[in-house]
């Protein structure tokens, strides 16, 4: 018989006392729990401990791609699933995984969907199910990206036909306070690696991001068909953008008046 080969989870997370426990409860089967913790002040790192999970405590960098790191630089293990705390691993991912895994060509990393739910509402379209690389052989990879962290790999990548559940919010003041700190990151990417346009072209690219974030969102990703779930998340999706272009906006200010 072939021997089973062994998995690490690697969970980013900070002030996750509500949602870590199903996260973990999800993950009891992996071979290794591994959570990278931005210094909780709530009890996420006492129900990390009570599972058997290793607690590894490391500041915020302002970059996403420097904790999956940190989660694959602390694994035993060389194949690393990386979910968040928000994230429940179904039984029938499990099994598709260690299929996956048993009948292995050679990947090195393997894209699944994430189902998100939307205030509670399963998202099948309006491009809130879509695959992420996000199960890697640590040898091959690492993560670079601030916000939308993406490995990037030397070989093969697979794919595995199965969901993991995806719970990032409960409510809109919950979804505006989390893009609130997301965009503040991305406004500072996009001044570095942008410098300081002028007005008239921060204007025009506000405004075309914006809307063709919306027309993405509800009419190609057939956001329509989620009913209201889908108009208003089109809705929320566009401002995403329009604050990331106006936070950019308000840092070249500061910026000409440093």
């Amino acid at each position: 018989m072939t021997e089973k080969i062994k998995i690490t989870v690697a969970i980013i997370a900070k002030n996750e006392e509500k949602k870590i426990a199903k996260c973990l409860e999800s993950v009891r089967w992996a071979d290794e729990v591994v959570v990278v913790d931005g210094f909780s002040q709530d009890k996420t790192v006492e129900i990390a401990n009570s599972y058997g999970a290793k607690v590894i405590q490391h500041k915020f960098t302002g970059s996403f791609a420097d904790e999956r790191n940190v989660g694959m630089d602390s694994a035993r293990n060389d194949w690393v699933l990386h979910i968040d705390a928000d994230d429940v691993v179904t039984e029938v991912f499990r099994v598709k995984l260690e299929l996956a895994l048993a009948g292995n060509e050679d990947m090195v990393v393997y894209k699944f969907r994430r189902k998100n739910f939307f205030l509670g509402h399963p998202m099948d379209h309006g491009g809130f199910h879509h695959y992420i690389p996000n199960l890697v052989n640590r040898r091959f990879a690492r993560y670079e990206g601030a916000v939308h962290e993406i490995p990037v790999y030397r070989g093969r990548a697979g794919v595995i036909e199965a969901d993991i559940e995806h719970f990032p919010f409960d409510s809109i003041a919950q979804f505006v306070d989390r893009q609130n700190r997301y965009t503040d990151i991305a406004a500072r990417g996009m001044l570095k690696d942008n410098g300081i346009l002028h007005e008239s072209e921060i204007k025009k690219r506000m405004l075309a991001r914006a809307f063709k974030a919306f027309w993405k969102s509800y009419v190609k990703k057939q956001g329509y068909r989620e009913g209201f779930y889908g108009l208003l998340f089109a809705i929320l999706f566009s401002f995403i953008e329009f604050a990331k272009w106006a936070k950019y906006w308000e840092l070249t200010k500061k910026g000409n008046n440093a």
